[in-house]
């Protein structure tokens, strides 16, 4: 999974390069301020960095950076594996090749695209976490801190602490839930009694949900039962044409009854006129509701009464709604809400004061957290003599002759998010000395080559098939150069390794060499800075070899010497 291409557009000082990377080992080289770290930014930002408008060259409305990946399953199974379902879970396209874009404009906004479709700054930070490792040139000012020695023994250790994370928090909360307790008890206790005391009240009444609206209707209907009953009949007394006055006797005929024989009328001329069967289909219809209406009326009337007995019951439990609601401040409709609502605080107070459960849970969290932690312990014990011999080996090489490395774990007074033991970094610089911690007794150089030891042996761990190291080889020379070159060099037989450098001796291990530089231009009186990536070959590559060297002045002996360290690698 090698970096393929690399595409910049009015990135900080380049206005268009194209990139086309090789695997192995590749330098580039170039004098101070050209720009060669510019090209490790534009990395990490299409590999999800924080976005800058401060990014997008003077002049310009945005950049654009487009990182192209090659997909090598025989290189690294497991990566090219998990690639692919990353990305079929993320819905985004399987191409022959990875495309990763990023743009930035001058506001700061940004937008990203895998495989040619929209996606996340986080989500290209995924994939780079998994694509690129980078080593920076400050990688030694962390080797004091606790928290990034910790991390990077984890790392060696193949350690997840996620669960040990979550166990600490949990554990954390229960033990101040519990400490609340004991600090809280009489406060408690009085707020469980007043939640009691208004629970049983609201209680006698026990409201129901939407049982307000349901005795409002209830309420309504027996208060006007006597003016419903009379519609009902005059309705009904409508509908068969019958009179008060005549004691229910019939009238005339009915209207129902009209109905009928008008329909009958008309159905018998039906077959002569088409026109009637139509008018037939109406009142049949009509004499079909007017039936069900009827019916309904009757039954409504058989069914009702006026039941005093009842309205005095609705009467009294609205009474008891609406003594409540005032006594609380409530509509009576959220009565129900409330007691609901008390009874929850009731239930969290009565957990929060049953010291009992607490320290049952509290003493459950601590073990669990005791158990990942102890795991957690284990592995780092495991894996802290081996990562100290590794470093150990690899400053042999790096002019600390005799230096030796150690990871030392000290158990804490009291566990911490982390786990059960503090990690430090102890060096001795040469053979006889005791390990003291690393930023006590090393010099800037010394640091420096022990930061290039360890990021060389850390970089061995990952799964990303391409590794960057910015000026990570700064503050060493002479034979530790040539070394550190033929580290990077062994890297890049089954990596891709890219690397900024100032030395000749690294730039001379190199299977692929970059020249960046800075060019001036006045246009109409405005002068404009541009930064160019030249790949040079042959007497090129000597030239700038040598230029390392020698600085300003070349000579044919810095030439010789040039040619001769180049063909020695």
């Amino acid at each position: 999974m090698a970096l393929k291409s690399l595409a910049l557009r009015d990135f900080v000082i380049v206005r268009e390069l194209d990139l086309s990377l090789a695997s192995g080992f590749t330098v580039l080289t170039g004098e101070t301020g050209a720009g060669k770290s510019i090209l490790i930014d534009a990395v990490q930002l299409v590999l999800g960095a924080r976005a800058d408008a401060g990014l997008v060259r003077e002049g310009a409305s945005r950049l654009e950076v487009t990182a192209e990946f090659e997909i090598s399953p025989a290189q690294n199974k497991a990566l090219a594996v998990w690639l692919a379902a990353w990305l079929d879970e993320a819905g985004f396209d399987h191409l022959d090749t990875l495309l990763l874009r990023r743009t930035v404009d001058l506001q700061g906004k940004s937008r990203a695209w895998v495989n040619g479709s929209p996606a996340t700054a986080t989500q290209l930070k995924e994939l780079g976490e998994a694509l690129v490792d980078i080593h920076g040139q400050h990688a030694w000012a962390t080797l004091s801190r606790p928290d990034a020695v910790r991390d990077l023994l984890d790392a060696y250790a193949g350690c997840d602490t996620s669960a040990l994370r979550v166990a600490w928090t949990v554990w954390r909360q229960c033990v101040k839930a519990l400490e609340a307790a004991q600090q809280s008890q009489d406060k408690l206790l009085t707020e469980r009694e007043r939640l009691q005391w208004q629970i049983g009240e609201v209680a006698k009444l026990a409201p129901a949900a939407d049982e307000w609206d349901e005795l409002n209707a209830q309420h309504s209907k027996h208060a006007n039962a006597q003016s419903l009953i009379e519609a009902a009949q005059t309705a009904l007394a409508a509908l068969q044409n019958e009179s008060a006055e005549s004691g229910g006797r019939h009238g005339n005929a009915d209207v129902i009854s009209s109905l009928v024989k008008a329909n009958d009328a008309l159905q018998s001329k039906a077959h002569i006129e088409p026109e009637f069967a139509a008018l037939c289909d109406v009142l049949s219809s009509s004499l079909a509701q007017l039936e069900d209406a009827a019916h309904s009326l009757n039954t409504y009337l058989r069914h009702t009464e006026i039941d005093p007995a009842r309205l005095a019951q609705l009467d009294e439990r609205m009474s008891q709604w609406l003594s409540l609601s005032r006594r609380y401040k409530r509509k009576p409709e959220e009565l129900h809400a409330l007691y609901t609502a008390w009874q929850a605080e009731l239930t969290q107070l009565d957990a929060a004061s049953d010291l009992a459960a607490l320290q049952t849970a509290e003493q459950a969290a601590a073990k669990t957290y005791q158990i990942e932690a102890s795991a957690i312990s284990k592995k780092r014990k495991a894996a802290a003599p081996k990562l100290a011999s590794s470093i150990t080996q690899a400053m042999q090489g790096l002019g600390m002759q005799g230096g030796v490395f150690d990871v030392a774990l000290t158990t804490l007074t009291s566990p911490a998010q982390a786990g059960l033991e503090e990690v430090a970094f102890l060096v001795a610089g040469h053979a006889g000395s005791t390990p003291r911690p690393v930023g006590k007794v090393a010099s800037g150089g010394e640091l420096s080559r022990i930061a290039l030891a360890i990021s060389v042996v850390t970089s061995q761990l990952g799964s990303a098939q391409t590794l960057i190291f910015d000026e990570v080889d700064s503050g060493v020379g002479g034979a530790v150069a040539q070394t550190v070159g033929k580290l990077m060099k062994q890297l890049g037989h089954d990596r891709q390794v890219l690397a900024v450098t100032h030395l000749p001796q690294v730039a001379a291990c190199a299977n692929q060499h970059w020249v960046v530089a800075k060019h001036s231009t006045n246009i109409n009186n405005v002068g404009s800075t541009s930064s160019t990536v030249t790949p040079v070959v042959g007497d090129a590559r000597v030239a700038e070899v040598a230029r390392m060297l020698g600085g300003a002045s070349v000579t044919d002996t810095t030439r010789a010497h040039a040619l001769e360290m180049i063909n020695a690698m």
